[in-house]
């Protein structure tokens, strides 16, 4: 998973400044609950097989981004690794299907409803008879219990990321028999069915000290198609193993292995037969289906008896000459280079292997705009920069050469195919760069308005240092600080190039932020932060100039000002490999703006500190990242848009707004929701929330994440499973000669 991702789960705390903005909004009532559903954008692609063509046996190398830290799904530093584990070894009492919607596990669960309702919410649950822990324990209400005082928050001992849900129950009870559990809410809680997937044995929630520490490394106990065999951090692999006590379908594969592979190198990977199944970037995609087009074909130059290095360099040193020492850096450079040829070759013969199983990923990119200083805490601000964006030509630019649907996301909380999906986005409203210019107006940012001296003697600086027509100086290392303002170019400088030959602009930014991703690095190591220049200030919230002030000589044309300042805003972007759609997108979005007078500084940081240092601690002004969808709205997506409120030292929590921008309207929604249990007027609730989230210009939903997984042709009932939650124990390798597969290796 890339950096510009993030867990739902995930529990941070920053100090912001918010200053709400009322907006009148004539029509927030979202599609009525008994619309018809959209289907979802893109179906899974997971080569669907019967079992009975499915191989007994094999290990299937599955590459991820890390070992996880912890195996305790509720902890704050559980990831995508850590979830993929838990749903191979332990009990999810509800599995989501392909349009991202819950649905009872037989494996686990018999019947699961509300009983009571009055004077309290009772959920029973019955449990299947056969189902039990590796150990030979039956799961029961204890496993309930000890979850639940585990997550409840009522034991500060415990560790815990959230207790959203469990913090509503009031007590669990054995019911007619161990394989009955009662659980009665103290509130009504409408996501009841969010609770107790993963559920963790008694042994691991019955203490702290097993919460906290005994989950991370190891589980004494599991009770799903695989068992936890092994885990290696420093050989960066997690062994799963077929549970031999499971009692649901048998496990098709004997092992699953997950082998940490770094985003850049996993093609490599494949093409060298260390893993069969993984995620990828659009480059490694578009070699893989390089490679099956041209299986069958002569191999390309630089391999086999076509052409070796050796035989090229032979021919060379004979045209040119038997000087051998004159020429001995061009022969070492020429025979780099023809031994790239030739591994790239090998690679791509290896590569046929493999196809592209393509989808879209439960999770969506939006544009951020923080919104607790300078210019966009004003809400006309951030209502300018969204009209001014066309959403169309994003989803187009990322999604359109990969064969994906290009449709914007209309909603903060659900994604096409789900039930509480409607495209609430009209109440905000459609690119309309004049709209976006009324308001910039409105706010008093004036065309060509006045710039302070400290700003004009820093680009007389920039421009001396960067030579002529704004490149950097050869001799200037301080000439370049790994900033790139849109704008701020005369229209003799580079703004004008870049509408004449956009591609080249790109690759100009590309490079200059490799020059300086050393730099960035060391800005982050020695713990500081980048601090809000003084330039990026729009003086005081609230503090505007006179509507229609006039304005003075001095600024650049067509940009905006106000009290002597620009209108600049400081995009933050990561500069680490799988980052180049994020660059894209940024780069247009900036050109977009530009036309309506916003400059933006574009400031790309490492990965490791990108979130960290910057989005959770509010260090920026606009950035990219995405968030997952959820089945359960109400309760998972409340923290990202609640409003932030005092915290006992006195500054503002923000939970996961890393935008800054709440309303007490949109908690009052959330609120009322979780608490509705008829599920159709919960889902207008729901819609109604984001109608408002829209309305208030915090967060741009942009487009949904485009999911790439490289599978071995012989592998099936795995690859791009979409909303889906994968079922391992159907995983496997095709039989031979079912399709032309092979069977697997045993000792794989």
């Amino acid at each position: 998973m890339t950096h510009d991702g993030v867990g739902l789960r995930a529990v941070m705390r920053s100090v912001a400044f918010l200053t709400a903005g009322a907006l009148a909004v004539p029509a927030l009532a979202a599609c009525s609950a008994d619309e018809e559903v959209a289907k979802p954008l893109a179906a899974q692609d997971i080569a669907p097989a019967t079992r009975d063509r499915i191989a007994d046996g094999g290990t299937l190398r599955w590459a991820v981004d890390a070992v996880p830290q912890t195996l305790n799904t509720f902890q704050a530093d559980a990831d995508a690794g850590t979830s993929r584990i838990a749903g191979a070894v332990l009990p999810s009492l509800y599995r989501l299907d392909s349009n991202g919607t819950p649905q009872l596990n037989p494996d686990y669960l018999e019947s699961a409803k509300i009983v009571e309702t009055e004077p309290k919410q009772v959920v029973l649950y019955k449990l299947n008879q056969q189902a039990v822990w590796s150990d030979g324990r039956e799961i029961g209400a204890a496993d309930f219990a000890a979850q639940w005082r585990a997550l409840s928050g009522k034991d500060s001992a415990y560790w815990t990321a959230r207790n959203a849900g469990y913090d509503r129950i009031e007590k669990i009870e054995r019911g007619k028999s161990n394989l009955e559990v009662r659980v009665t809410f103290s509130r009504p809680y409408a996501d009841w069915k969010s609770l107790f997937s993963p559920l963790y044995p008694k042994d691991v929630m019955g203490t702290a000290d097993a919460f906290n520490d005994g989950a991370r490394r190891k589980l004494q106990a599991t009770a799903g198609p695989f068992t936890l065999q092994t885990i290696d951090h420093k050989s960066g692999e997690v062994l799963l193993a077929r549970n031999p006590r499971w009692w649901g379908r048998p496990a098709k594969l004997s092992e699953i292995a997950l082998i940490a592979v770094p985003r850049d190198k996993r093609a490599e990977a494949l093409a060298a037969d260390k893993v069969d199944l993984a995620e990828i970037d659009p480059e490694e995609a578009g070699r893989i289906t390089l490679a099956a087009r041209d299986k069958g074909t002569a191999p390309l130059q630089g391999q086999g008896s076509a052409l070796t290095p050796t035989k090229a360099l032979r021919s060379w040193a004979v045209a040119h000459g038997s000087d051998e020492k004159a020429a001995s850096e061009e022969i070492k450079a020429r025979k780099k280079q023809l031994t790239a040829i030739a591994t790239y070759a090998r690679q791509q013969t290896s590569l046929r292997d493999f196809v592209v199983r393509k989808s879209l990923e439960p999770a969506y990119t939006q544009l951020a705009l923080n919104g607790s200083e300078g210019p966009l805490a004003d809400e006309r601000v951030r209502r300018a920069v969204a009209r001014a964006i066309n959403r169309d030509e994003l989803a187009k630019a990322v999604l359109g050469p990969l064969g994906l649907p290009a449709v914007p996301v209309g909603s903060h909380l659900a994604l096409s195919g789900q039930p509480d999906y409607a495209d609430n986005s009209g109440a905000l409203g459609g690119q309309d760069t004049k709209e976006a210019q009324a308001l910039l107006a409105d706010a008093g940012w004036v065309p060509g308005g006045p710039v302070n001296e400290q700003q004009q003697q820093q680009k007389k600086e920039k421009d001396k240092a960067a030579g002529p027509e704004g490149k950097k100086a050869d001799s200037g290392a301080d000439s370049d600080d790994g900033t790139f303002i849109v704008g701020e170019d005369d229209k003799n400088g580079e703004a004008d190039r870049d509408k004449k030959d956009p591609k080249d602009h790109a690759e100009k930014h590309e490079k200059n932020g490799k020059e300086h991703a050393d730099d960035e690095a060391g800005k982050h190591l020695d713990g500081r932060q980048y601090a809000p220049k003084d330039n990026r200030q729009g003086g005081a919230p609230g503090a505007y100039a006179p509507k229609g002030t006039a304005a003075p000589a001095g600024a650049a044309a067509g940009a905006l000002a106000k009290d002597g300042k620009a209108l600049t805003l400081r995009f933050v972007l990561p500069s680490g490999p799988g980052s180049d759609a994020l660059r894209t997108v940024a780069d247009q979005i900036s050109r977009m703006l530009e036309r309506i007078g916003i400059r933006t500084e574009t400031s790309r940081v490492p990965d490791d500190s990108y979130f960290k240092d910057h989005i959770a601690s509010g260090q920026y002004d606009l950035a990219l990242y995405s968030w997952p969808a959820s089945a359960f709205p109400a309760t998972d997506a409340r923290p990202i848009y609640a409003k932030p409120v005092p915290a006992a030292d006195g500054s503002l929590a923000v939970e996961q707004n890393y935008t800054r921008v709440g309303t007490d309207q949109v908690d009052q929604l959330f609120d009322q929701a979780i608490a509705t249990l008829d599920e159709d007027e919960s889902r207008s609730l729901v819609r109604k929330a984001d109608a408002r989230i829209w309305a208030a210009a915090g967060s741009i939903p942009l487009y949904q994440r485009p999911q790439l997984m490289a599978t071995r042709l012989t592998l099936a009932n795995v690859g791009a499973f979409g909303f889906q939650t994968p079922l391992y124990e159907d995983m496997g390798f095709l039989k031979k000669g079912a399709q032309g597969g092979t069977a697997p290796k045993k000792d794989r």
